[in-house]
C-alpha cells in the first residue's frame, strides 16, 4: 500500500512539474509586426534589464530567431490573436504587454486589460491609428485640428470636391510614415491624387479602409514632433523635435529631427497643452506618446497623436549612454514600474535618408566621408544592396539614418546636411513585365 501511494505521488509530481511556471522571472509580451525596426531595440534593452521577452507576431517564416520561435498569431484577426495570447498567458504569466507599432497597440491594450496589467483603453488605442475616427473625436473635444472630411472613393469625386478646402491633403485612414499622403492645390491635382491613393490602399484590411480617405485643409507652418509619456494620466515631456526642412508637399518625406527645439517657451508650452488635450480626448492614460503638430500664427494644430514611441530608429537620439534609453522607460511603464528619464544635455539630431529614386539599390557611396563629418555619431544604412527602393507616396521606407550631436541645434543640423551631401545611393532601374 505504501509503495502504491509513493508511486502515485511521484506520478503527480512528474505531471505538475511539466506545467510549472517560474514566477520569479519577469516576462514581457511584445506584440509586433515581424519586420518592425523596434524589435531589436526592445530585445536588447529587456536583456539588460533582466526581463524575458516573448514576441507575438506573424513570424512563422521570420529570419529573426526570437520572432520565429515566438508566439505566432494572425494580426489581421484580432479576436483570434487575443484568444491565442490569453491561452498562453494562463501558462506563462506576463508582467507587461507592449504593442510596438500602430497596428498592434489596440490588441496589446485589449490583452493587458483582461490580464489587469497597465494599459490604455482599447478604444483609445484604436483612435491613435485611425485618422478619421481620431479627427472626429478631437473636433468634438474642441481640440485644434485642420478642417477635414471623409471622402468615399466609390462616389463621384467632382461632386464631393465642391465642399472641400483648397489646398488640401489627402490621406489613407491608417497608414504611417507619410505613405499615401498627397497635397492637392486644385481640382485636377485632387482627382489625380485620389486615383493614386486608391491603388495604394487597395490592400488595406477592411473594405471601408480600401474605399475611404481623409481630406483635410493644408496648414502652412512649421512642423514639430513631440515625444513624451503618460503615467496615471499625467503627461511628461521627453523631447520636442524641430523639423527644419519645410514639409510643403506634394509628398511629405520626413528628413531632419533636431532637439532641443528653438521655439519660444510659450509655444512649447502650447504644444504640450494641445498634446495633453488630445490624449484626454482619446482616453489615453499610460505609456509612450508620439505626436506631430503644425505651428502657425493661430495655434498648434494636431496632426497625429500615437501611443507608441517615435518611429524607426529615431529613438536613439534620446539615448544617454548607459544611463537611459527610451525602451527602458517604455518597458518599465508597461510593467507599472516607471523609471526616471536621464536625457542627454547636448543637442541631438537624426536625419532619415529619403528614398528619392525607384529601383534596385546597387550600393551607397560616400559612407566613409559622411562618417568623418564633425559632430556625426553614426551613419547607418538599413536597406541592403539588391533590395527594391520605393519612393513616396507608394513606399514607406527610409534608406537609413544619420545621427549627430553638438553644442547647439544649428551645429547638429549643419552636420547632418554635410554628411548627407557626401552620400549617393546608386540605383539600378527595375523593369517590371506586365502580364497580358
Amino acid at each position: 500500500m505504501w509503495f502504491l501511494w509513493r508511486s502515485r505521488w511521484w506520478l503527480w509530481k512528474l505531471v505538475f512539474s511539466s506545467f510549472r511556471v517560474d514566477f520569479s522571472k519577469t516576462c514581457l509580451l511584445l506584440i509586433s509586426q515581424p519586420d518592425s525596426y523596434r524589435i531589436a531595440a526592445y530585445l536588447k534593452t529587456a536583456k539588460q534589464m533582466g526581463v524575458e521577452v516573448m514576441i507575438a507576431s506573424q513570424g512563422e517564416f521570420s529570419l529573426v530567431s526570437e520572432v520565429h520561435e515566438g508566439l505566432h498569431i494572425e494580426l489581421n484577426d484580432m479576436q483570434s490573436a487575443y484568444e491565442k495570447i490569453l491561452k498562453v498567458a494562463n501558462k506563462t504569466p506576463f508582467n507587461g504587454i507592449l504593442g510596438c507599432d500602430d497596428s498592434t497597440v489596440e490588441l496589446a491594450a485589449k490583452v493587458a486589460n483582461t490580464l489587469a496589467l497597465p494599459h490604455n483603453p482599447a478604444s483609445a488605442a484604436r483612435l491613435t491609428y485611425r485618422k478619421d475616427l481620431a479627427r472626429a473625436v478631437l473636433a468634438k473635444a474642441h481640440c485644434p485640428v485642420p478642417e477635414h472630411h471623409l471622402l468615399n472613393l466609390t462616389i463621384n469625386l467632382e461632386r464631393q470636391m465642391q465642399r472641400l478646402p483648397c489646398p488640401c491633403v489627402i490621406k489613407p485612414l491608417n497608414m504611417s510614415a507619410s505613405r499615401g499622403v498627397i497635397r492637392a492645390n486644385n481640382a485636377e491635382e485632387f482627382i489625380q491624387a485620389c486615383h493614386r491613393i486608391k491603388a495604394i490602399i487597395a490592400s488595406s484590411q477592411s473594405l471601408f479602409e480600401r474605399t475611404h480617405v481623409l481630406v483635410e485643409q493644408y496648414i502652412d507652418g512649421s512642423e514639430v514632433a513631440y515625444e513624451g509619456y503618460l503615467h496615471e494620466g499625467e503627461l511628461t515631456s521627453l523631447a520636442l523635435f524641430d523639423k527644419p526642412d519645410p514639409l510643403e508637399g506634394p509628398f511629405f518625406a520626413e528628413t531632419i529631427y533636431v532637439t532641443p527645439s528653438q521655439l519660444g517657451k510659450e509655444t512649447q508650452a502650447l504644444i504640450k497643452k494641445r498634446v495633453f488635450q488630445a490624449t484626454q480626448a482619446y482616453g489615453l492614460t499610460t505609456g509612450p506618446i508620439h505626436a506631430e503638430l503644425r505651428i502657425d500664427e493661430n495655434d498648434a494644430w494636431i496632426l497625429e497623436v500615437a501611443c507608441r514611441t517615435i518611429g524607426g530608429d529615431c529613438a536613439r537620439t534620446l539615448d544617454n549612454g548607459t544611463d537611459f534609453n527610451l525602451e527602458q522607460l517604455i518597458i518599465s511603464l508597461a510593467m507599472g514600474r516607471p523609471v526616471k528619464a536621464k536625457l542627454a544635455e547636448e543637442a541631438r539630431g537624426v536625419m532619415m535618408l529619403p528614398v528619392t529614386e525607384a529601383g534596385i539599390l546597387k550600393r551607397v557611396e560616400g559612407l566613409s566621408a559622411a562618417r568623418q563629418v564633425e559632430n556625426i555619431e553614426k551613419v547607418d544604412v538599413i536597406i541592403r544592396e539588391g533590395h527594391e527602393l520605393i519612393p513616396l507616396p507608394e513606399g514607406n521606407q527610409y534608406a537609413g539614418y544619420i545621427f549627430a550631436k553638438g553644442a547647439t541645434a544649428d551645429e547638429v543640423v549643419m552636420a547632418l546636411r554635410l554628411a548627407y551631401a557626401q552620400l549617393k545611393l546608386v540605383v539600378a532601374l527595375l523593369f517590371k513585365i506586365k502580364r497580358c
